[in-house]
């Protein structure tokens, strides 16, 4: 598929009617800032609003489409709170099912056969190799997306953050936080 896309860039380009740079843009674009900004902002809400996470708990299409955020690929969500006692990870074991409109394009990783079912078999060790060490204690609860629903993680909100608003909090959330890959790190260890 890879060559495939590759060749018609080529010819396209060729021809004068892409600009690969301008490709190269939008893709970055929706990899990491419109999506995963779209999330981002969903989780500083519920973290700010006791009442939004409880109707994102209950009815997340719903909850995220009032904040605008609806279209390919997330006519159907639900959100997962990760707690000091569960972590939450999102895989799709049959292909590649994922929020775009929360989330941005979904990462290379995210779409192979090695994630889709390691994450499965062993999700620790998956976590581990993406350099985030859970303590033993710490249950870890695999959601296998789906063309019918797709996830979201609300990751824990870090210490450290009691009086900053939406968008500040927003800032320190990464995709993969949402995906279930990493946590959000509080404020200093971002520095």
């Amino acid at each position: 598929m890879q060559a495939r896309v590759k060749a018609l860039e080529t010819v396209l380009t060729e021809k004068g009617l892409i600009d690969p740079a301008a490709i190269d843009v939008i893709v970055e674009t929706y990899e990491t800032r419109i999506g995963p900004r779209n999330g981002a902002h969903v989780v500083a809400k519920a973290w700010s609003d006791p009442e939004f996470a409880e109707w994102l708990k209950r009815d997340a299409t719903a909850a995220i489409a009032s904040l605008g955020y609806t279209g390919r690929q997330g006519e159907h969500m639900r959100a997962v709170f990760n707690t000091p006692e569960t972590h939450n990870l999102v895989v799709c074991t049959l292909c590649s099912c994922y929020p775009w409109a929360v989330l941005g394009l979904p990462p290379v990783w995210y779409k192979a056969p090695a994630y889709r079912s390691r994450a499965v078999i062993g999700p620790r060790s998956v976590l581990a190799e993406f350099g985030l060490e859970l303590p033993e204690a710490k249950k870890i609860r695999v959601w296998d997306s789906t063309a019918e629903l797709r996830y979201i993680v609300i990751p824990e909100r870090p210490i450290g953050t009691e009086g900053m608003d939406e968008q500040a909090l927003a800032d320190l959330v990464s995709r993969d936080a949402m995906i279930g890959t990493a946590v959000v790190k509080s404020p200093e260890a971002t520095r």
